[in-house]
C-alpha cells in the first residue's frame, strides 16, 4: 500500500511540473529578447514590415522599393520604438535596405533564408514577415556576418577584378578554340598564348601575316619549343569565319586586361585611404617560390599594402600566396573577433565536418551546398602543398595518405584557417619548423600509442639501437 501511494505522490508531482513547463499563454515557456524587435519579408518591388501588435495600430504595413520608401520604412520603424530588425538575404535587394536601417541606427540581422522557411500555414508575404519578426523576437534567430564598410569596399573592387579575371580566362579559351578549328596548333607548343609572344603572333595574324616562318620569327628566346616546331603550328587554313571569332575575342580579352587594371587603381586607392597598422620597410623579401603569377597585382606592391594596413604578414604561412591572403582577407576583413572560437571559424569557412550525430554516432552528413569563397581559396592553397617541403606539407601528404583528395584539402584548409585565426587575433608571426620537425614527432607519436597497446598485451617495445 505504501508503494502505491508514492507511486501516486510521484505522479501527482511529475504532472504539477509538467504544467508549470506549459504557461496558458500558449509561450511554451519562451522568453521574449527582443522586445522593439521588427521582422522584413525582402522583395524586388515591395517590403513587408511587421512589428509588435503593440507598437502600433497597422502592425504589418508594405514599403516599395524606392530610396523614398525606404526612408520613409526607416523613419516609421524609428517613430514606433523599433531597434532591431531581422531580414532575410535575398539576393542582393537587403543591401540598399541595410544601409538605410543602419544609417538610423537600428540593429539589423541579416539572416540566412533556410533558418525561416519553415512558416506555418499558408505560405504568403504577410505571414512570413510575421513568422520573422516572431523568431527574432524570441532570439532565435542568429546574424551573418557582415564586415565593416572599409573591408566592404574592398571586397567589391576585388570581386569585380576576380569576375573580369575569369571572363579573360574564358575569352582565351575560345580564342584557343578558333586557332583549333583552322587547326593552328599555337596553344600546343606555347603554354600561355596571352602571353608576349603568344599575343605578338595573334597581332600578326590579324592584321594579315599567313608565313609560318616569319609568324614564328615573333617568338621571344625564352620559348621552350624549338623554331622548327613552332613553324609547323602555325600552318592552317585561315578560315575568315574563324579569323573574324578570334580578331573579336582579342579584343575583349584586351579589354578585360584594361579593366583589370582599373581595378588594381582603385585598389589602390582604397589600400592608401586606409590607416596602417605596420611599416611596410619591415618586412622581408619574398621567397621565390611565393612569387604570384597569372592575373596578379602588378600596378603596385600589393604584399606591402597588406601589411601595412593588416599587421602581418599571411604570404608566411606555406601555400598562401599574396592573391590568396587578398581573397580570404577581402572576404573576412582584419578582426576575427566576430568569431569566438577557432572552431566557430572554420565551420563559418565551410571547412569543419557536417556530420550527423544521432545517439553518439555519425549516421550522415549534410548535404548543403554552401559556397564561401574565402574556404575554397583555402582549399587551393591546401591542394598547393603537395610538394612543399614544410612542416604543412608534410602534414599535407600524410592526410593525403589517408583520406581522398577533396577531404584532405579540406582538413588542410582547416588547419590553414587556424593559423590565419592565430595570426589576425593575436599578431603572432608564422614560423615554419620543417618537414623533418614533423616526421620526427609523428614517429615519436607512434612509437607512444604501440608501448601502450603492447602494455595492454603484457610486452614491452624497445628502441633499436
Amino acid at each position: 500500500m505504501a508503494k502505491k501511494n508514492n507511486k501516486s505522490a510521484a505522479k501527482s508531482a511529475k504532472k504539477r511540473k509538467t504544467a508549470k513547463l506549459k504557461p496558458a499563454d500558449g509561450t511554451q515557456g519562451m522568453e521574449v529578447i527582443h522586445s522593439h524587435a521588427a521582422g522584413i519579408d525582402v522583395g524586388n518591388e515591395e517590403h513587408y514590415v511587421a512589428v509588435p501588435p503593440g507598437l502600433d495600430e497597422n502592425s504589418v504595413r508594405t514599403f516599395g522599393c524606392f530610396t523614398e520608401d525606404l526612408k520613409a520604412m526607416a523613419g516609421w520603424l524609428s517613430k514606433i520604438g523599433v531597434t532591431t530588425v531581422a531580414l532575410q538575404s535575398t539576393g542582393v535587394y537587403w543591401i540598399p535596405l541595410y544601409d538605410v536601417l543602419t544609417e538610423r541606427g537600428i540593429h539589423v540581422f541579416v539572416v540566412n533564408a533556410r533558418d525561416t522557411r519553415n512558416v506555418p500555414g499558408r505560405k504568403t508575404d504577410v505571414l512570413e514577415c510575421q513568422w520573422i519578426q516572431k523568431l527574432h523576437a524570441h532570439g532565435l534567430l542568429q546574424s551573418s556576418f557582415r564586415p565593416g564598410q572599409e573591408v566592404c569596399n574592398m571586397r567589391t573592387l576585388w570581386r569585380q577584378r576576380q569576375q573580369h579575371v575569369a571572363d579573360a580566362a574564358r575569352c582565351t579559351q575560345r580564342m584557343q578554340k578558333a586557332l583549333t578549328q583552322m587547326n593552328v596548333q599555337l596553344h600546343n607548343v606555347i603554354s600561355d598564348i596571352t602571353g608576349v609572344s603568344g599575343m605578338t603572333i595573334l597581332e600578326a595574324i590579324l592584321q594579315g601575316e599567313r608565313n609560318p616562318e616569319r609568324l614564328a620569327e615573333l617568338c621571344q628566346p625564352e620559348i621552350k619549343a624549338s623554331r622548327a616546331t613552332v613553324t609547323k603550328s602555325l600552318e592552317g587554313n585561315w578560315r575568315e569565319e574563324h579569323l573574324f571569332v578570334l580578331r573579336q575575342e582579342v579584343q575583349t580579352y584586351q579589354h578585360f586586361q584594361r579593366m583589370i587594371e582599373d581595378c588594381d587603381a582603385q585598389l589602390h586607392q582604397h589600400f592608401r585611404s586606409m590607416e596602417p597598422k605596420a611599416d611596410p620597410q619591415a618586412l622581408p623579401k619574398v621567397e621565390r617560390h611565393k612569387r604570384p603569377r597569372g592575373n596578379a597585382v602588378e600596378s603596385f606592391d600589393l604584399r606591402k599594402e597588406l601589411f601595412r594596413v593588416v599587421g602581418v604578414d599571411l604570404t608566411r604561412i606555406d601555400g598562401i600566396n599574396i592573391m590568396t591572403a587578398q581573397t580570404v582577407l577581402s572576404e573576412i576583413g582584419y578582426d576575427v573577433s566576430a568569431w569566438q572560437t577557432e572552431g566557430q571559424f572554420v565551420s563559418w569557412l565551410n571547412l569543419a565536418p557536417r556530420d550527423k550525430i544521432s545517439g553518439g554516432r555519425v549516421i550522415g552528413r549534410d548535404g548543403r551546398k554552401v559556397i564561401n569563397r574565402a574556404g575554397q581559396a583555402l582549399r587551393l592553397a591546401a591542394n598547393s602543398l603537395r610538394q612543399s617541403d614544410s612542416y604543412l606539407g608534410a602534414q599535407y601528404r600524410r592526410l593525403r595518405g589517408r583520406l581522398e583528395t577533396s577531404r584532405a584539402n579540406k582538413a588542410m584548409g582547416a588547419k590553414l584557417a587556424r593559423v590565419i585565426y592565430r595570426m589576425l587575433k593575436y599578431g603572432q608571426e608564422y614560423v615554419d619548423k620543417g618537414a623533418e620537425y614533423y616526421e620526427r614527432n609523428r614517429k615519436e607519436q607512434q612509437f607512444r600509442n604501440l608501448t601502450k597497446q603492447a602494455a595492454k598485451l603484457g610486452y614491452t617495445i624497445t628502441k633499436a639501437a
